[in-house]
């Protein structure tokens, strides 16, 4: 017997199957792309609501800045500019603040500054100056006084957001 001839047909080696195909995706993966578009999403935000509040900050800021620089050399107007400043700021806040005149209105912003420098200190300048021609008062300290109040302001308004 001859081997060459008699050994029947001749058979090819295993094949292997063709690689499998980048689409679709194992149900793995989608999992993981909507997890990191969830993540991607929650973090623009995150983002986009500090930058917000960082541009507010700003904005006060510089109105505030604007409003002391504008009115510096007369005192009587200075302290209308910084009441009218404050109101702007209560009012943003909450509209019923608008309606708040003299002793009720320093009440207020004692009690938004958490102190009582308004009622009892320098910020009374706030209600006496604008019916005054003249007034002399320590117009250094209402400034550093209506800064800490805007601040105060500020960081409670971040807080309830």
């Amino acid at each position: 017997m001859n081997p060459s001839t008699d050994a029947g047909p001749i058979l090819r080696d295993i094949h292997l199957p063709p690689a499998p195909g980048w689409w679709p995706p194992a149900p793995g993966w989608w999992l993981l792309a909507i997890a990191v578009l969830a993540l991607l999403t929650w973090l623009l935000r995150v983002c986009f609501r500090s930058w917000r509040r960082r541009r507010h900050r700003r904005a006060v800021t510089a109105e505030l800045d604007r409003s002391i620089d504008a009115t510096r050399n007369d005192p009587v107007v200075l302290a209308t500019a910084l009441s009218q400043f404050l109101r702007r700021l209560s009012k943003h806040a909450d509209n019923s603040t608008a309606a708040l005149v003299g002793e009720r209105w320093l009440e207020h912003l004692d009690q938004a500054a958490g102190s009582d420098e308004f009622t009892r200190g320098v910020g009374r300048v706030l209600i006496e100056a604008p019916f005054r021609p003249l007034m002399t008062y320590d117009v250094p300290a209402l400034i550093a006084l209506v800064r800490r109040s805007t601040r105060h302001a500020l960081e409670q308004e971040t807080a309830h957001a």
